[in-house]
Formats: C-alpha cells, sequence, structure tokens
C-alpha cells in the first residue's frame, strides 16, 4: 500500500472528483473506458540497450497511452507547425541545446496535438534524465492537473547492456542494422537488404557505449530514490526475452491503471 502521505500529495496535485481508470479487454489492442477526467502518464526508466524504446511501442498500444520518445519527437516537432516549433528552431538554429523546461512543454504540446478521447496519458521513453528535467516533468504535470502514476524501470546487467550494445552492425548504404551475436547477418560484413558493407558507428564502441552508460548511471538512475520515495516505481527485469518483459511490463501496468480511487 502507498504512502499516505504520497497520496495526499497526488491528490491536492489532481481534480478532487470521483475517477473510473482503464480497464484491459482481453486479447485486444483497446480499452473499455469509464469517465475521462485527467490523464495519468507513465515513464520508461532504463539504461541504453535495456529495450525502453522498443517495449514502449509494443506496450503504449494496449493502455491508449501516447508513445513520445523525445529523439524522435524532437525532430518531428521542428519540422512540425505546432506553436512550439518555432521556440524550438531558434535554440537548434543559434547551436543552444534546448532548455529542459521547453522539452517538457514540447513533449506536451505533442500529446495534445496527438491525443484523443480514448488517450489515457503518455508514456514517456527518454525523459527525464536528470534531476532538472524531473523538476520540469512535475511543474508541466502539476499545471496541467494530470499525474505521474507509474514509473516502470528496466533493469539490465551492465555486462549485458555492454553486449547488446557494442554488437551492432550498421549498413552504410541503407542504414539497416544488425546484431553480431541477436540478429547476424547471413553473410559476414554484408546487408542481407542491399549487400552493402556493415560497420561498427563510432558511438557503438565499447568506449562511447562506457561513456554513456557512466552518464546515465550518474544522472539517471538516481531519480528512481525520488520516485520510490513516492511509491510508483516499479521494477521489471529487462534480461529476458523480449515477450517476457513486456508482459511483465503489461502486468505491473495493468495492476495500476484498473484500480478505482477516489482523489
Amino acid at each position: 500500500m502507498r504512502d499516505s502521505s504520497v497520496k495526499s500529495n497526488r491528490s491536492r496535485a489532481t481534480s478532487t472528483v470521483h475517477r473510473t481508470v482503464l480497464v484491459p479487454v482481453h486479447g485486444e489492442n483497446t480499452m473499455m473506458r469509464g469517465t475521462k477526467l485527467q490523464m495519468r502518464h507513465v515513464v520508461f526508466v532504463g539504461p541504453q540497450g535495456a529495450g525502453k524504446g522498443t517495449q514502449a511501442a509494443l506496450v503504449a498500444p494496449r493502455f491508449n497511452l501516447i508513445h513520445l520518445s523525445t529523439g524522435d519527437l524532437l525532430r518531428e516537432v521542428i519540422a512540425s507547425d505546432l506553436p512550439i516549433a518555432a521556440e524550438i528552431r531558434a535554440f537548434v538554429d543559434r547551436g543552444d541545446l534546448v532548455p529542459d523546461d521547453v522539452m517538457a512543454r514540447m513533449l506536451f504540446a505533442a500529446l495534445d496535438e496527438r491525443a484523443d478521447s480514448s488517450s489515457a496519458g503518455a508514456l514517456l521513453d527518454g525523459f527525464p534524465r536528470n534531476p532538472t528535467q524531473a523538476d520540469a516533468l512535475d511543474a508541466q504535470i502539476g499545471e496541467r492537473g494530470e499525474s505521474l502514476e507509474l514509473v516502470v524501470h528496466i533493469s539490465v546487467p551492465h555486462e549485458v547492456l555492454l553486449c547488446r550494445l557494442t554488437g551492432r552492425l550498421t549498413c552504410r548504404a541503407c542504414g539497416r542494422t544488425f546484431h553480431r551475436e541477436f540478429s547476424p547477418p547471413k553473410t559476414d560484413g554484408a546487408c542481407d537488404h542491399c549487400g552493402g558493407e556493415l560497420y561498427t558507428r563510432s558511438d557503438d564502441t565499447k568506449e562511447a557505449v562506457s561513456r554513456r552508460l557512466t552518464i546515465y548511471f550518474a544522472q539517471t538512475e538516481p531519480l528512481l530514490e525520488r520516485w520510490r520515495a513516492r511509491g510508483i516505481v516499479r521494477d521489471v527485469n529487462g534480461n529476458q526475452d523480449i515477450s517476457l518483459v513486456t508482459t511483465s511490463i503489461i502486468q505491473v501496468i495493468s495492476h495500476e491503471f484498473t484500480q478505482t480511487t477516489d482523489n
């Protein structure tokens, strides 16, 4: 049971009405909906190579969550006619990093653009990555009267991450990717699709991967303690078959999203 203070804090951040939440429909990628009130958001946390993006794409439709991946989304928004696009382009054109509060607003602008009456909330993949971004996320959710309902932590041993990340091979011609161990090409060094040369990208070397993982464990992993204090973190073993990871995540989200709460 969650700490009563956590429930109290969440109650103050959301509307004081009865909420009927989502119930999965067995065997379908749809949900039965009661009265739609505020959105409830989910964050996937895990190091590079944990499979966050893969799992988010598989799981989000089952719960009517809008999958938002910051890397892909930034490129899409810059090319869009959303009101926030011009603001973001100005930072990018100057060669500046997009401020964390602007990134948070971008996520929710994209959510509002994509959401419809059946949308339950956002599934955030790749944000937040540090305490400042986490503060910006809390501020946006608070302003909207919504809730960060769940943080799914996908854990994978360090040596497995290194194997997954350093084994990637990319085709110079068509950009298709393979993996030395998990999905090797039929012909060594050649792309199955176009016959192009396969190579290891500079950011997939052991040294580059190690640097990225060091940054993750220094800046992002500590955020889990912040969220554990709220009682919203659920740990999932990511060192298993993709389908088993998916099943575990679905069970975790289903447990949270099939409860009816008086806030």
